[in-house]
């Protein structure tokens, strides 16, 4: 059992992707683009909003409407991350039984800061996870160590005695630049095979099974 659990948000605590392609499709369609499939945004999302719409912009950063459709998404998204988005089966009762242990809580990530302060704020409140850190222009998005770094300094806690938990590669190599063990949730938007060859080591399939790792 670790002291402190350090948690992926998208894919891991919170069913977000649908959520996330409607407001993609609305920029898209908004400024005359072809929109995407579910199984495309699934693959688009890991490294950052900024990173999703460049993938499912065509010509990406080179796209003179690039600026305007990454805006009229996060505008969008703003108003509608509440739309579909909710916790997984089981994250509340994992994360109320973390607390009731005194176990120190916090999320790290790549979506932008206010959209991840909202959504942890609405769902867990800061008495089940009490530090939330999104992407910021003054500290490098995972898998860059940075934000567990300062989820950590905020918890007032080292590495020695955490673990990272999330549902992708970008976990895998965030936990490994941080140096923590990772579990990798079978639930999110990567599957098995893929966490696999990407270096997972330890799996699960439900929330109440990260209490016995």
């Amino acid at each position: 059992m670790y002291d402190t659990y350090i948690f992926d948000l998208d894919g891991t605590l919170l069913s977000t992707l649908n959520d996330l392609a409607a407001s993609c499709n609305y920029a898209l369609a908004n400024n005359g683009m072809p929109q995407r499939t579910l199984d495309e945004v699934r693959q688009f999302v890991g490294n950052g909003v900024k990173k999703l719409m460049e993938r499912a912009i065509p010509n990406g950063l080179n796209n003179p409407l690039f600026d305007k459709t990454y805006q009229d998404f996060r505008q969008h998204y703003m108003k509608h991350n509440l739309d579909t988005t909710c916790p997984y089966d089981g994250v509340m009762e994992m994360l109320k039984e973390l607390h009731k242990r005194g176990k120190k809580v916090a999320v790290v990530s790549n979506k932008f800061y206010a959209a991840t302060q909202e959504l942890c704020q609405h769902f867990f409140g800061k008495e089940l996870v009490p530090v939330a850190i999104g992407e910021r222009e003054d500290i490098r998005k995972k898998p860059a160590p940075d934000t567990v770094i300062e989820a950590l300094r905020q918890l007032n806690t080292t590495a020695e005695g955490a673990v990272y938990i999330g549902d992708s590669d970008v976990d895998i190599d965030t936990a490994r630049n941080s140096g923590m063990p990772c579990i990798s949730v079978l639930w999110g938007f990567r599957n098995k095979d893929f966490l696999l060859q990407h270096g997972a080591t330890t799996l699960v399939e439900k929330p109440e099974e990260i209490l016995k790792e």
